[in-house]
């Protein structure tokens, strides 16, 4: 294996692991969260919580899409490149 290719599997690998630690992260968050609750005054600490894990999720919700889209587009990338070996290597 040629040293880009190793460096190119590395960067796939980083960049699957950050993608499924920021799924692990927003699991987490959202093990908490209620999808229906009934809350009146007396329980408004139990609101604010609940509003502080939609808060948290929606913060990671676009840094998890964007992993996703750089993962494609690095799948695509290294798929691309063991065509254009094969391609060369017949020729």
């Amino acid at each position: 294996m040629t040293s880009f290719a190793w460096t190119m599997w590395m960067v796939w690998g980083v960049l699957v692991l950050i993608t499924a630690l920021l799924y692990l992260y927003r699991s987490r968050l959202t093990r908490d969260e209620e999808d229906q609750i009934f809350l009146d005054d007396s329980f408004s600490h139990e609101q604010a919580a609940q509003q502080a894990i939609v808060a948290k999720v929606n913060k990671v919700q676009p840094l998890l899409r964007s992993a996703l889209w750089i993962v494609a587009l690095a799948t695509v990338f290294v798929i691309g490149y063991y065509i254009w070996d094969i391609i060369t290597q017949f020729k």
